[in-house]
């Protein structure tokens, strides 16, 4: 409290009073070190180059001696070699959006933990993603005022999705370095939390549109594909890809983004909400996978037999010959077998022996 007195009386002889006023309304202090602010606030388009103020604050040298040797200089100036070198170096944001990421991991993941106890490992890890994603600090970013703060050239801070959210994190990153984790924790709870996100909401809320069109499509067995209709890249040279979400060959809702990831969200997203609203287009879908699984049940004819001959199948024997050759007889030759195969003694019937019957046969011949 006393700090912030501090700087408040310091404020009329700022050189940047309406920044230095801008961001105590978003951070709720004044910054000590506005430079780290005005770095967060760069985003790389603006082609900014480093000055020797600059790099004298963000490198955090503590003595003269230090900063001479760092910068290479000899009686209070810079040579040649540091003037062609780290002077002059295009400076943006980036790094301090790098550092920012880390702190909101560690501040929201603590957040978390305190405010779900109990909720599985999945759950908080869930939870703290929704929070920090670009999406959402892009959102927090236009709400709380920083987005008109960005400075940027050729473009403005609306037309990428994800500036906004990049300079919020670098926005924290800066917050660390010149007032330390606490503050970054304070700025969370008190400024982010207290007016602008509902913490219960967004960790409850399912964000995720392709995971859940693909969660629907699994369910009702339904085929699903993303199809890149479009890659390309606009006049500022942000590339823009555009994904069309196909159901069982139906054509679903098209969108567009500065990535596949953030093209195919929103694609999932319209796509879903015309599945809800659009009862013919749900039909249409159901109508085209009942007949591609008709299609599928058809019977299908038995693939031919692989399986090489035996040498049984191949050598003919002498059994199989005989029978083969006696059964293509003509069928007169086949009648007369048959006949001949019929007549036994066994067959005739009478009161004569055997004897009797074959000596009558025996004087029937020799008569002739």
């Amino acid at each position: 409290m006393l700090n912030n007195l501090i700087d408040r009386i310091k404020l009329p002889f700022r050189k940047e009073k309406e920044l230095y006023f801008a961001l105590y309304n978003i951070l709720g202090f004044y910054p000590r070190k506005i430079t780290y602010y005005k770095v967060a606030l760069m985003h790389k388009s603006l082609g900014h180059r480093a000055t020797a103020e600059e790099l004298k604050v963000l490198e955090g040298k503590k003595n003269k001696k230090d900063k001479d040797a760092k910068y290479g200089r000899k009686n209070g100036r810079f040579n040649r070699y540091e003037r062609k070198g780290r002077l002059g170096k295009q400076l943006n944001n980036e790094r301090l959006e790098f550092l920012g990421d880390a702190i909101l991991d560690a501040v929201v993941g603590d957040v978390v933990y305190q405010r779900f106890p109990g909720k599985p490992e999945g759950f908080l890890t869930n939870a703290r993603s929704k929070m920090v994603q670009r999406e959402t600090l892009g959102r927090l970013a236009k709400e709380m005022g920083i987005s008109k703060l960005i400075m940027a050239s050729g473009r403005s801070a609306s037309h990428n999705s994800y500036m906004g959210g990049n300079a919020f994190e670098a926005l924290v990153g800066a917050i660390y370095l010149d007032r330390g984790y606490e503050a970054c924790q304070k700025f969370w709870t008190d400024r982010v939390m207290g007016k602008y996100l509902n913490t219960d909401k967004v960790a409850y809320k399912e964000v995720n549109f392709k995971s859940k069109i693909l969660e629907w499509t699994q369910k009702n067995r339904v085929n699903i594909d993303f199809r890149l209709e479009d890659q390309s890249q606009d006049k500022n040279g942000s590339p823009i890809f555009v994904y069309t979400v196909v159901l069982e060959g139906v054509e679903g809702c098209r969108s567009e983004g500065f990535s596949k990831k953030e093209s195919q969200q929103r694609a999932s997203e319209e796509t879903l909400r015309r599945l809800r609203n659009d009862a013919t287009f749900l039909d249409a879908v159901f109508a085209a996978k009942t007949e591609r699984t008709k299609m599928e049940e058809q019977p299908v004819s038995v693939a031919p037999d692989v399986e090489q001959p035996t040498v049984d199948d191949i050598i003919i024997s002498t059994e199989s010959y005989t029978e083969e050759t006696n059964d293509q007889h003509s069928p007169e030759v086949a009648a007369i077998s048959q006949t001949i195969d019929d007549m036994n003694l066994d067959d005739v019937k009478g009161d004569k022996s055997r004897e009797d019957i074959i000596a009558e046969a025996e004087a029937a011949a020799y008569k002739g």
